[in-house]
């Protein structure tokens, strides 16, 4: 009987590790791969040639002639390769593909993972600044939905749901809310 419930008991933890080990692997199958772990503010001349992963919020799409190149601010990945939704920016960068890519699906605020080769520097301009952005031709250009609407709510620890109709004079008739709602994004 012993011997039984091991083989059981393995069985079960053999198939909770699988299920496991499968719920982690979320990274889109394009956005797989191991790259060098720096972000664009970190990029020299001697990353030139490189093959990375980056990803941020896209700035602006400047479609040309035979490319388009999209200005993104970059951003740490999480373990999916999205952009984190943070404040903190690791500097900018263009990400050039052949071929026309609209500015109305590329647009100001979408986040994005760009996957290609560190083929070079571009001198531009923010605003009156000069900047020196590093220039990727893309190879995945992975546009990422956008962010659900997260509510949280916050309970009243003395909310009574068993007494309803019950009023104190500190809190009111019971019709009212008990609570904050906080929408972040």
């Amino acid at each position: 009987m012993s011997k039984r419930i091991r083989t059981l008991t393995g069985v079960v933890l053999a198939v909770a590790a699988f299920w496991l080990l499968t719920g982690c692997a979320t990274v889109p199958a394009p956005l797989a791969g191991d790259y060098p772990e720096f972000q664009p503010d970190q990029a020299t001349d001697r990353s030139v040639g490189a093959r990375l992963r980056w990803g941020g919020v896209i700035v602006d799409t400047r479609p040309g002639r035979d490319e388009t190149c999209v200005e993104i601010l970059a951003r740490e990945l999480d373990r999916d390769m999205r952009p984190k939704a943070t404040d903190i920016a690791r500097g900018r960068f263009l990400a050039c593909r052949d071929g026309f890519k609209d500015p109305a699906v590329f647009y100001n605020g979408r986040e994005i993972t760009v996957v290609g080769q560190l083929t070079d520097f571009t001198q531009g301009t923010i605003g009156e600044f000069e900047y020196r952005y590093p220039r990727i031709d893309a190879d995945v250009l992975y546009l990422w939905s956008q962010r659900p609407d997260l509510v949280y709510h916050y309970y009243d620890p003395w909310y009574d749901p068993w007494r309803p109709y019950y009023r104190h004079p500190f809190y009111g008739p019971r019709t009212r809310v008990s609570g904050h709602i906080i929408i972040a994004r």
